[in-house]
């Protein structure tokens, strides 16, 4: 497969124009509203954000000044550091984190679980062996050998009461600043934009709240670490976050327009930052890939060959990137759940798989690609497909209760 040319599109609500079809089949046809289904979610959608939880007020709640302790600060004591190569899988529907040893994808069991909080979605792992989960009632922090959670940070963004399910409030993507020294969460607050809190892992508090899209799935921060980003899967876009100011600007992110609001199946999910020039990569539908400079608000669109509907992406140093497919929108015209693996120049391997997936890790080696089986909708299994990168062979194993989040220590 050659690589595909990337192509460039104004930011607005106007769609791009449609990509030549990589197929036959999908000869002369954009990717449409779902007919009749549309109409329906939108209304649901309304419904819920309606009559969940109360806004966020809009304002940054701590300034630059603020955000570094003093030396003399007592700080956490440090985590041990579990073995290389386990996992580390948020059970959304379990209220727990689960660990699994590094053979374990051949089929032994599990290493446990512990509770970390309310329907955990996002992990992110610091260097001393930390995971930093989003729950929708705080940042729970778990020390990976002894494996147990230490903390239970809350927000201080009111997200209304403690729930479960797909628009739940509370945290959702999560990421660390390159020196281990703040985790950055993003808070879907129900009815109302997110906000990025900035908790301090010294001091473990929330030290700064800065407002971002709405119901944002996914934190992803620059290799320098001075800039994070916030992808708003309700308001079609990125926040560009000033890590040492907290000022923020937006980006519209929506490659076929914003038609559709809140009902709309056609908004970005997850992003990857490119180690090789900053950009941030977000894929959509199996058929388009954003490709975002941060700084410039640019965007170009490279074509995908999947065509199945997609959330979860992982990007490894050598420019590989992974993209989670979920299944199709409409069963008569997309393709089914899959993996897509991206070499740097754009050619594309699809690995089928059995069922939707929400997000994917890849391990150390890049051997192999863990896919969770959760699913942010219903349609979820409990398990992992676990994937031999170079031959395509995928193994399914159980694991946790509707696992989301994903990470390789």
């Amino acid at each position: 497969m050659t690589p595909r040319a990337e192509e460039a599109y104004p930011s607005g609500g106007a769609a791009a124009p449609r990509l030549p079809s990589t197929g036959p089949r999908r000869t002369g046809r954009s990717r449409p509203r779902v007919r009749g289904r549309s109409a329906v979610l939108t209304a649901a959608l309304l419904l819920v954000v309606t009559l969940a939880g109360c806004a966020a007020d809009g304002e940054v709640r701590a300034s630059p000044s603020e955000v570094s302790p003093p030396s003399d600060a007592p700080s956490a004591p440090p985590a041990g550091r579990g073995p290389a190569g386990t996992l580390v899988v948020a059970d959304f529907g379990a209220d727990t984190v689960t660990f699994l040893g590094p053979s374990e994808p051949d089929g032994g069991s599990a290493l446990g679980s512990v509770e970390v909080g309310t329907a955990p979605y996002g992990i992110a792992l610091g260097d001393d062996g930390t995971a930093w989960v989003a729950t929708a009632e705080g940042v729970a922090v778990v020390d990976t050998t002894t494996r147990e959670r230490t903390a239970l940070i809350p927000y201080e963004t009111d997200t209304g009461p403690v729930t479960t399910g797909e628009y739940r409030g509370g945290g959702m993507g999560i990421t660390l600043s390159p020196d281990g020294r703040r985790a950055y969460v993003g808070v879907n607050v129900p009815g109302g934009d997110g906000v990025l809190e900035v908790v301090d892992t010294r001091l473990r508090e929330v030290i700064a709240t800065v407002p971002v899209g709405r119901r944002p799935f996914d934190v992803d921060i620059s290799r320098d670490g001075r800039h994070v980003y916030a992808t708003g899967h309700d308001s079609f876009d990125v926040t560009v976050v000033d890590a040492s100011t907290w000022k923020s600007r937006r980006i519209e992110v929506a490659p076929y327009g914003t038609e559709g609001g809140l009902g709309s199946w056609l908004k970005p999910h997850y992003a990857a930052v490119r180690l090789s020039d900053g950009a941030l990569l977000l894929p959509f539908e199996g058929e388009r890939l954003a490709v975002v400079e941060p700084d410039t608000g640019r965007t170009r669109i490279a074509r995908m060959t999947a065509d199945t509907h997609q959330h979860g992406v992982a990007v490894t140093a050598d420019g590989t990137l992974y993209v989670v497919g979920t299944g199709p929108i409409d069963p008569a015209e997309d393709e089914g759940p899959s993996l897509t693996v991206r070499a740097p120049g754009g050619d594309e391997r699809v690995i089928p798989l059995d069922g939707p997936h929400e997000d994917v890790a890849v391990s150390a080696d890049g051997r192999t690609a863990y896919v969770s089986g959760g699913f942010t909708r219903d349609g979820y299994w409990n398990g992992l497909s676990v994937v031999d990168v170079t031959s395509g062979e995928v193994t399914r194993l159980p694991v946790g209760e509707r696992p989301l989040g994903i990470a390789v220590l």
